[in-house]
C-alpha cells in the first residue's frame, strides 16, 4: 500500500470540516485575516486533533472583503507582522488543545505572490522563521518560495491541486478564469492519479508538463469538497493508495 497526504484549506466559514475531516491526512486552517476567528480556529483544532489530522496555519492578506483572492498594496512590514501573529495564533492555539503545528501554507494572492515574486517569499519567509521554524512550509512546485525556502534551511513539502487547472509554465488558472476550479470528481481523480503515478499534469493548453508533489489540495469551500474527497478516498483506495 502506498500512502499520499490529502489536505483542505478549512476554517473559511462553509462550515463543513466535521464531514471533510474523515478524508484528509492534513488540513490549513483560516487564520482570521481572510476568514474566521479565534472560535472558529478552535473549533477546527479540535476536529483535527479528533481525525489525527495535521494543522496547519493558513495565513493570508488581510483582506476578508476579498477573501484574501486580490494582491493588496500594503506595507512590507504591516505584511510580515499581519503573517506572523496569523501564524501565533493558530500555533499557540493548537498547543494549548495539546496538538502541534505541523505546517505554513500561504493563502489565496499571497500563496501566489510568493510562488513568482522574490521580495514576497522572503519576506513570508521571515515571518515563518519568527514564528514556526521548526515546521513544513508548503509550496508549489519549482516556485521561488521553495528555492529560498531551502536557501534558509526551512523544511518543505512540495504541494498541488488536485481541483485547480494549471497554465503550462504551472501557474494556477486564474480565479477570474471559468475553468481555473475542477468541479467534477471523474475530472479531478484523473488529474490526481496523473500527478501521483506519472508526476505529471496536463495543461490546460493541453500541455504534458513535470510536477513533482508530497500533498495534494482540495478546496474546502469547493462546492462538491465532501463529495470529491469521499470519491478520491474510494478511487485511490482501489489504485493501492492510502490517504495517511
Amino acid at each position: 500500500m502506498n500512502f499520499v497526504d490529502i489536505n483542505c484549506d478549512v476554517g473559511e466559514g462553509i462550515g463543513n470540516e466535521r464531514e471533510l475531516m474523515p478524508y484528509i491526512a492534513s488540513c490549513s486552517i483560516a487564520c482570521g485575516a481572510h476568514a474566521g476567528d479565534e472560535k472558529t480556529i478552535v473549533d477546527t483544532i479540535q476536529l483535527a486533533l479528533q481525525h489525527r489530522v495535521k494543522i496547519g496555519a493558513h495565513p493570508s492578506f488581510p483582506d476578508r472583503e476579498n477573501f484574501g483572492r486580490k494582491e493588496m498594496c500594503i506595507d512590507p512590514a504591516d505584511l510580515q507582522m499581519s503573517i506572523e501573529n496569523q501564524i501565533l495564533l493558530v500555533k499557540h492555539s493548537t498547543e494549548q488543545l495539546g496538538g502541534e503545528l505541523h505546517h505554513i501554507k500561504a493563502h489565496g494572492a499571497l500563496y501566489n505572490l510568493t510562488a513568482v515574486d522574490k521580495n514576497m517569499a522572503q519576506l513570508f519567509i521571515n515571518a515563518v522563521k519568527n514564528t514556526a521554524v521548526d515546521v513544513f512550509l508548503y509550496v508549489p512546485y519549482n516556485s521561488l518560495i521553495q528555492e529560498l525556502a531551502l536557501k534558509n534551511n526551512l523544511k518543505i513539502k512540495i504541494e498541488a491541486f488536485a481541483d485547480r487547472n494549471y497554465n503550462t509554465d504551472l501557474t494556477l488558472v486564474s480565479r477570474k478564469n471559468e475553468n481555473a476550479l475542477i468541479t467534477d470528481k471523474e475530472i479531478i481523480i484523473q488529474h490526481l492519479l496523473k500527478m501521483i503515478e506519472e508526476q505529471k499534469l496536463i495543461s490546460t493548453d493541453g500541455v504534458e508538463v513535470e510536477i513533482k508533489a508530497d500533498t495534494f489540495c482540495v478546496h474546502g469551500d469547493n462546492q462538491n469538497a465532501i463529495i470529491i474527497l469521499k470519491y478520491i478516498a474510494e478511487k485511490l483506495n482501489e489504485n493501492g493508495i492510502k490517504i495517511a
